[in-house]
């Protein structure tokens, strides 16, 4: 990466000098929606919704049982916020610019046309017996179709459940069991950095393995030649020219609880968990945090990078910004293809204002310096975006000054899939910024700092402590698909009335927020959360597999890496053929995400008397932070730690970045 001049390490005094107006105006708002919380977010809910009919009460919370309830009794359509209140004024302003992976693949959907394809396909979704409540496995590349299935589902009320393409037909069965979903929606495949990815058979599979699949609808992506299993399975385009189906479907009046969408994330041990959406706080939520951190206004062409099956795709890519009635760009491919310089012709291409994308992104792109950012014409960008993991300072800087030439505010912030949108952010122009703080809270988030050992607030400038929200918020998730106890638990559970977000934050002498990483076993690499649990259950279900425990590291490129200790059963030999071996059956069992960077052969695992596994030991050998193990009288085999280190020494390029094995 090349160097970056010191006077980018901080806003130029024109930039920070930001009219105090602007920044009292912003104190203000925020201190009326945590004092006067109702009124506010009674006066946001009318000017960014349309309701059928407007709430009897802003907000009920059951501390004892974890129940939030936001705008109860009032009733409202994604979908008709999303697009037909715009049709008057926007029919024929682009939606979506689409990307397609080979650069020579593009298209442009209007609002117009949007909402004439969502309609043919929540007919479909209607004919094919899909009720309000019902829930609806979308599993699809990043095409307009993605959004189009979304968008139908919520038009007649059915719950959308979009899973990341990149998974295995196991983990997708293990999906659609969980939510019980008769409706997959599906491609022939999708391409990704120049090859054709076949997502069909994974769906074969999950359906065989499910057994409660009705329906599969599906898209021709790439014109595969598939011999589909009728009536169960049918083609998109068929279905939505099926001429006797009515050319408009009303959309159907939801109570402002009622679930919009599912997502599953990893939880506090990995197990992953299907969280719940909700209309009314969730759309509020997402139309107020894209308009104010993205500065989101008329003829404003957006693209955030993430994929629309994450929650910041559902947020930032989906219902953000179409509530707002700007145009959003869409790419189906790979930064890296067919070159470096992929995103930046993008940019160029459709004159893109404001550009989000995640830390893993940058760094690839960081890496290959600046020679394919000088080739092309970034001057229509005005804000520059970061979120999924912690920005490093010298990746913020060198995102300042190549991408944003010192001139765009760079809105880092935090949030997960339970948060719904951001949490902590700058605001653009309002207020200085620091280099890798995700800033302040935005309206209505009460943050607060405990001390690990004590439990207590944090007292001083820069103590660490865990990361918790001291009051709902109207994006929250609800619950966990028929889990709620586990919500209660986890979420609620270890102090009464606040949320757990399970992070690590710290906040600076200046009051700026800092995210620390994970305190849990979840582990966020290249911008996915990945469940440690899951993992590490898919490796002892392998033959040769007797324990696994799998932790994150520093990695160069995704911020964080998997990192395997796996224990052989005996007369089991280690090799680098069994490594591969799995490496391609976590790939079957879960997906790519889930293969290790590094596979390092445990003859034992360092445990307690009581024989629990030494988990942050772990972390710690892994990261090669060997001088700084601290008290290791607990251990009960603490040779097994003098052969990890010895043999993880064995793997490592470099005490932060072992080499892959």
């Amino acid at each position: 990466m090349k160097e970056i001049p010191k006077s980018c390490n901080a806003r130029s005094k024109e930039c920070e000098g930001i009219a105090s107006a602007s920044v009292l105006r912003h104190q203000e708002l925020y201190k009326r929606s945590i004092d006067d919380a109702d009124a506010f977010w009674s006066e946001q809910a009318r000017r960014y919704l349309t309701w059928d009919k407007e709430w009897d009460f802003v907000l009920r919370f059951d501390q004892d049982e974890a129940n939030v309830a936001w705008f109860g009794g009032g009733r409202l359509n994604a979908s008709f916020n999303c697009l037909d209140r715009h049709l008057d004024t926007r029919k024929n302003t682009i939606a979506y610019l689409w990307e397609g992976d080979d650069p020579t693949e593009s298209r442009a959907v209007t609002y117009g046309e949007l909402h004439a394809s969502v309609s043919r396909l929540s007919a479909v979704l209607k004919s094919r017996g899909v009720r309000k409540g019902d829930r609806v496995i979308i599993y699809l590349p990043v095409i307009v179709e993605l959004a189009v299935a979304m968008l139908a589902c919520a038009r007649i009320g059915a719950v959308h459940c979009a899973v990341f393409s990149g998974l295995s037909g196991e983990a997708l069965a293990a999906r659609i069991r969980n939510l019980g979903a008769r409706v997959v929606i599906t491609a022939d495949a999708g391409r990704k950095a120049g090859k054709i990815v076949p997502l069909k058979p994974n769906v074969d599979e999950a359906v065989a393995r499910s057994g409660e699949v009705e329906t599969v609808i599906v898209f021709s992506r790439c014109g595969l030649r598939l011999n589909l299993t009728p009536p169960r399975e049918i083609w998109w385009h068929e279905a939505v020219a099926d001429t006797a189906l009515p050319e408009e479907i009303p959309p159907e009046p939801m109570e402002a609880e009622d679930p919009l969408f599912i997502l599953f994330a990893g939880g506090a041990v990995g197990k992953p968990r299907a969280l719940v959406h909700t209309h009314g706080g969730f759309l509020l939520w997402a139309a107020m945090t894209s308009h104010l951190t993205f500065d989101l206004r008329e003829g404003t062409t957006s693209w955030c990078t993430s994929d629309l099956a994450w929650i910041r795709g559902h947020t930032m890519s989906v219902y953000g910004p179409l509530l707002n009635g700007v145009s959003v760009v869409l790419f189906e491919g790979e930064p890296s293809h067919p070159d470096y310089g992929r995103c930046w012709s993008i940019v160029e291409k459709y004159r893109v204002d404001v550009f989000a994308t995640e830390p893993t992104t940058l760094r690839v792109l960081a890496s290959e310096g600046s020679g394919q950012i000088d080739k092309h014409d970034l001057s229509s960008l005005k804000i520059l975006g970061s979120s999924g993991e912690p920005l490093p300072p010298e990746i913020w800087s060198w995102y300042d000054h190549f991408v944003g030439h010192d001139r765009c505010p760079i809105i880092d912030s935090w949030w997960q899939t339970e948060s719904g949108g951001p949490m902590l952010t700058p605001l653009p122009r309002v207020g200085p910024q620091k280099p890798g703080s995700v800033s302040f809270p935005f309206f209505g988030v009460e943050p607060l700092i405990l001390d690990l050992d004590t439990g207590e607030a944090t007292r001083f400038p820069n103590q660490e402590g865990v990361f918790f929200i001291g009051r709902p918020w109207p994006g929250m998730a609800r619950t966990i698909f028929r889990d709620h106890a586990t919500y209660r638990e986890d979420y609620f559970g270890p102090v009464s009335g606040m949320f757990s977000t399970g992070d690590g934050a710290r906040r600076d002498e200046d009051g700026f927020y800092w995210m620390t990483g994970r305190i849990d076993d979840v582990i966020k690499a290249a911008g996915h959360r990945i469940g440690a649990w899951e993992v590490e259950s898919a490796l002892i279900a392998h033959a040769a597999v007797s324990e696994a425990t799998v932790v994150g590291y520093p990695h160069p490129i995704k911020g964080q890496g998997l990192y395997a200790f796996v224990t052989l059963n005996s007369g089991v030999s280690a090799s680098d053929d069994l490594k591969a071996e799995l490496s391609e059956f976590l790939n079957t069992k879960i997906g790519y995400t889930a293969i290790p960077d590094v596979i390092q052969w445990a003859g034992a695992l360092p445990k307690t008397k009581g024989g629990k596994i030494l988990r942050r030991l772990l972390q710690k050998i892994a990261a090669g932070r060997v001088d700084d193990l601290g008290d290791l009288t607990t251990v009960a085999n603490p040779q097994a730690v003098e052969a990890l280190i010895r043999d993880r020494t064995g793997l490592a390029d470099s005490p932060t970045a072992p080499s892959a094995g």
